[in-house]
């Protein structure tokens, strides 16, 4: 079994600093904390960036690329990019950010119902934003939030617009979305190609089974405070808790964990996008 790939989603849209003390806010608290998170384990950070005066989820460019920079001169971490609507739904917003040329980024390929609002992402948008990944060799991975969103990945490497192997997240356990089971992270995990790779990312309360589903399965984890602020019930997490908690797991398991340089040769990186940044 292939090492496995720790990828840590640090900030994200909401948790608030009056919920958790831990999450990352500004560029500065974002990049310390993705070195910190690379010596606990972490392979791949996924970055967000938030307004550092009133915590929102923001689209700045500046931002992005200052924790671009700070993280690519600190760490040997793989940057993925989020591609996210939260902080403005345009495609222009959700695109100039892939002009810092990340090694990854993530792409949604469908719309959901998040608790509160449509997360749309029309056919003519994905197309675009993997179109400017194709350009800027930008790896994708497919945010996969129900199997739909498969046979629309699969489509978009039909059409060329995506380049094989791929590589999926499946997003489970958030309302609205698929529900975190083992039954359904089996059928997501038989619905993609024999040469993918894939990552679990359960929200809140299914972050720990389903990673632990993944770890045995051949798959890999996202872990982080986007998706969930607790260790357990009553006990608020830091994200270099959670990777050191997979890190324990996965050697009682027998499953060695990758470094970020194994992690490029797993996922078919090269670099390339990083270098011509």
């Amino acid at each position: 079994m292939e090492k496995l790939i720790i990828t840590v989603a640090p900030t994200g849209s909401l948790p608030s600093r009056a919920k958790t003390p831990h999450v990352p806010i500004t560029p500065k608290e974002i990049v310390e904390c993705a070195v910190r998170c690379e010596s606990a384990g972490a392979a791949i950070v996924h970055v967000h960036v938030r307004d550092p005066k009133d915590e929102s989820p923001s689209p700045r460019f500046d931002l992005f690329q200052e924790v671009m920079e700070g993280v690519r001169s600190r760490t040997r971490l793989i940057t993925q990019i989020s591609t996210g609507g939260r902080a403005g739904m345009g495609y222009e917003e959700r695109s100039e950010r892939l002009k810092l040329r990340p090694e990854m980024a993530s792409l949604t390929t469908g719309s959901v119902n998040f608790p509160n609002a449509v997360y749309a992402n029309g056919p003519d948008l994905i197309d675009k934003l993997a179109a400017d990944m194709q350009r800027y060799g930008i790896k994708p991975e497919m945010e996969i939030f129900d199997t739909s969103m498969i046979a629309n990945a699969l489509d978009l490497a039909r059409r060329g617009l995506a380049t094989p192997p791929l590589h999926f997240n499946f997003v489970m356990g958030l309302k609205g979305a698929i529900p975190a089971t083992l039954e359904n992270l089996v059928h997501l995990k038989n619905s993609i190609p024999p040469d993918a790779t894939w990552t679990a990312s359960g929200i809140a309360a299914a972050q720990l089974p389903m990673n632990v589903h993944a770890i045995l399965a051949g798959g890999h984890v996202r872990v982080g405070l986007e998706d969930n602020i607790y260790y357990r019930k009553g006990e608020l997490a830091s994200n270099e808790r959670l990777i050191e908690r997979i890190v324990r797991l996965a050697g009682e398991l027998g499953r060695e964990v990758a470094t970020p340089d194994e992690a490029r040769a797993i996922l078919g990186l090269n670099g390339k996008a990083q270098a011509a940044a």
